[in-house]
């Protein structure tokens, strides 16, 4: 039996001593108001279950109570599973258990929403028979984006309160909903009206205020339990015959090669085409199988390294310096987008051009960018006033920089006009503002040395779009200060960006570890693949695009630009593939020029068959005869390239751990997610694998592909990159 405790007399509001502490249960006229607290978020755990499940069984056995409102305390109602708990064996009750009981309750039952309900959360809500959200709520079943499928009903109830069209779009995207949208869709019943003073509280008081207010309309309707579970999908829904084809081919495009969506479309299906019960057994079959699969622990492993990626030894306890004012030098496609995102994270921006013509475009792409928020709905058109009236300005002095926190220069990849730039910001700039460069690949101790205050700078690498994209490496150069390395991180934070500390060398992390498998996989196309072939297995082992497609949409005079800077440093003993330069020499840089690998235009794109010719001549000048170069091959070349280098990265303290190269690939790079990056998948196929396709590699090119000592050592020990990360 329950321990309920007892009620001394009869009177209107009492607390019952339901254990265990995150949930408590208080009986006000009639109507018991079950509160969860287990900050900071309320997830799910065990404690949080127990005295749920504890909580309702008490309530069944007191017949003075004849409505029930589930809430959360403080910032959120449930945001879901508790992290802490992964990868560990399940404790009774489990959450299915738990909602089927809330379900099953004999009282009418009503979910009080504030914050986010997502996952678990947002099942638990769906167990109760009843929903009303405030305003600011938000909704969402994110499990897809771990792995996995919501596996304590979810598959089953939604369906059945929004059709299983609407279901199937929420699952399979893990996207979240505001209050309105539910409302439209039938997720919830109710949204507390903005005009209620209780919405001038805390969210969480408004909301136990408006599931008391819904509670006593339905104990005044004589309103009885409305179960999700019995609303019969199957009859008259005219979803359920090509939806799930539909879907099926859309998740296979869209995430060629995961698990997961197509796991969550078979339960849905079997929530049309099952009884409730069997559903729920299905659901629990198809979630157990992704549970067990790599790609569940591929998508953790990612979830957990950027939550770890910017906790710094060197930062811990240190104060990052207040930022509202930025300067940005350079108005081209990297300055405006970080001049954007600056604007959009509510910081004074003022950017920097060289004359009034470069000032005008520099402007006119910022308000183009800013339009396009507008235009999807992310941005008011009263924001955007604001911002280019108040938060923007362009200006080509740079004494208009004088007042600012930091300074950010975007300015083309050279270092004598970067030096230039640094000189003279050093001369304007206020004692204590961080000044940080864009550089992608030069040496940040070298542009450090240009002014009287090389502590207070630091590399800052977005990536473009920068508006868009979310890795920031962070590069900390030699004599770096502690708090303006903070700073980087505070503002990747502001910017809603993934930060990872790098350390100096070309091309830091990110960089550095692409020219070293981008010459690997030139290395296939010379022994005998196509540049098409390359891109077509990569795609298929789950990139978003191939390396000579991202080439072409990078404009292949960058990386030539790069090749040219470091050919007086080039090993002679190195393989360089030159039909790539053939390219550029001819004037083909890729999309923007409608040629490179591809040809881009009004027919679409194309394979660029001129290319085949370049790399013929390039086989033969290096006396090299073409062979059948398998999609196993060329992947194994890729994956054992990116490694090797990354085992290197880390060795040298370039990157602090292999998660930290993991986040780079996953969040700059389009390493495919699902995948974990690059150390994961390493450990994942085996050190001992990788290492010996090097050597198998090696046979062919031993200047390319030398083992790395830290990939040597980790295979003798019979260690691997999980080990360093937990070290």
């Amino acid at each position: 039996m329950p321990r309920c405790g007892k009620r001394s007399r009869p009177v209107s509001n009492v607390v019952l001593n339901v254990e265990p502490d995150p949930v408590s249960t208080e009986v006000l006229d009639g109507i018991a108001i079950v509160a969860i607290a287990n900050p900071p978020v309320n997830a799910l755990s065990h404690a949080v279950r127990a005295g749920l499940d504890t909580a309702l069984a008490c309530i069944e056995q007191d017949d003075t109570i004849r409505a029930v409102v589930i809430y959360g305390r403080d910032r959120t109602f449930i945001a879901g599973a508790d992290i802490r708990e992964f990868g560990k064996p399940p404790q009774a009750p489990l959450l299915p258990d738990v909602i089927n009981r809330i379900e099953a309750c004999d009282k009418p039952v009503v979910a009080a929403l504030h914050g986010t309900a997502l996952g678990g959360g947002l099942e638990v809500a769906m167990g109760a028979h009843y929903r009303i959200a405030v305003p600011s709520a938000r909704f969402g079943l994110p499990e897809v984006t771990l792995g996995i499928l919501p596996g304590a009903g979810g598959t089953q109830r939604l369906p059945r309160l929004t059709g299983v069209r609407v279901a199937l779009d929420l699952i399979t995207s893990g996207r979240q909903v505001d209050a309105e949208e539910g409302l439209r869709m039938g997720l919830i019943d109710r949204i507390a009206a903005p005009t209620d003073p209780v919405e001038n509280a805390e969210p969480s008081a408004a909301a136990r205020a408006a599931g008391l207010d819904f509670a006593r309309d339905l104990i005044a309707a004589d309103a009885r339990p409305r179960r999700t579970r019995d609303i019969d999908l199957a009859d008259g829904s005219d979803e359920t015959s090509g939806v799930f084809a539909e879907f099926r081919a859309k998740m296979a495009s869209k995430s060629r090669g995961q698990l997961a969506p197509q796991n969550c479309i078979s339960a849905v299906e079997g929530a049309v085409n099952l009884p409730f019960a069997e559903g729920l057994s299905n659901e629990r079959i198809l979630f157990q199988e992704l549970m067990n699969s790599d790609q569940r622990g591929a998508l953790i492993h990612a979830f957990f390294a950027e939550r770890e990626v910017a906790k710094l030894p060197e930062i811990k306890g240190v104060s990052a310096r207040e930022l509202a004012r930025l300067g940005v030098i350079g108005g081209g496609t990297m300055g405006a987008g970080i001049a954007v995102a600056a604007l959009l994270a509510g910081l004074d921006v003022t950017l920097i051009e060289r004359d009034a013509g470069a000032v005008s475009r520099a402007q006119a792409s910022v308000a183009r960018i800013l339009q396009g928020s507008v235009k999807r709905g992310k941005l008011s058109e009263g924001a955007y006033n604001t911002l280019m009236a108040g938060s923007f300005r362009a200006s080509s002095d740079y004494g208009s920089l004088s007042a600012a926190d930091m300074v950010i220069e975007a300015v083309f990849e050279s270092m004598d006009v970067k030096k230039d730039v640094f000189t003279r910001l050093d001369a304007i700039c206020k004692p204590g503002t961080v000044l940080a460069t864009n550089t992608s690949y030069l040496d940040i101790n070298q542009i450090a040395a240009m002014t009287a205050r090389p502590e207070h700078v630091i590399g800052l690498h977005f990536f473009s779009p920068a508006h868009v994209m979310r890795l920031l490496e962070v590069v900390v150069a030699e004599k770096t200060a502690p708090e303006v390395t903070a700073t980087g991180f505070a503002l990747a934070k502001r910017l809603k960006k993934i930060a990872v500390r790098a350390g100096v060398c070309d091309g830091f992390i990110g960089n550095r570890i692409l020219s070293h498998y981008r010459k690997a996989v030139d290395g296939a196309v010379l022994a005998g693949a196509s540049p098409f072939a390359v891109d077509r297995a990569l795609v298929e082992f789950g990139l978003a695009m191939g390396p000579f497609a991202v080439s072409d949409l990078a404009g292949l005079d960058i990386g030539w630009a790069t090749r040219k800077r470091l050919a007086p440093t080039r090993d002679p003993r190195e393989t360089y593939a030159a039909f790539a330069d053939r390219l550029c020499e001819a004037g083909h840089f890729g999309r923007k020029t409608g040629m490179g690998f591809y040809i881009y235009d009004a027919d679409g794109t194309r394979p660029n068959d001129e290319v085949l010719d370049h790399v013929a001549r390039d086989r033969m000048a290096k006396g090299m005869t073409p062979r059948e170069i398998s999609d196993q091959d060329i992947v194994d070349r890729y994956m054992a390239a990116m490694v090797n280098e990354a085992a290197r990265v880390v060795e040298e303290g370039i990157a602090l751990r292999p998660l930290d190269v993991d986040v780079t690939l996953l969040n700059g790079y389009g390493f495919p997610r699902w995948r974990g990056g690059p150390m994961h998948y390493a450990d994942t196929v085996g050190l001992d694998k990788i290492l010996a396709d090097i050597e198998r590699f090696a046979r062919e090119d031993d200047f390319l592909w030398q083992p790395a000592p830290l990939l040597k050592r980790l295979v003798a020990e019979g260690k691997t990159f999980a080990d360093l990360n937990a070290a």
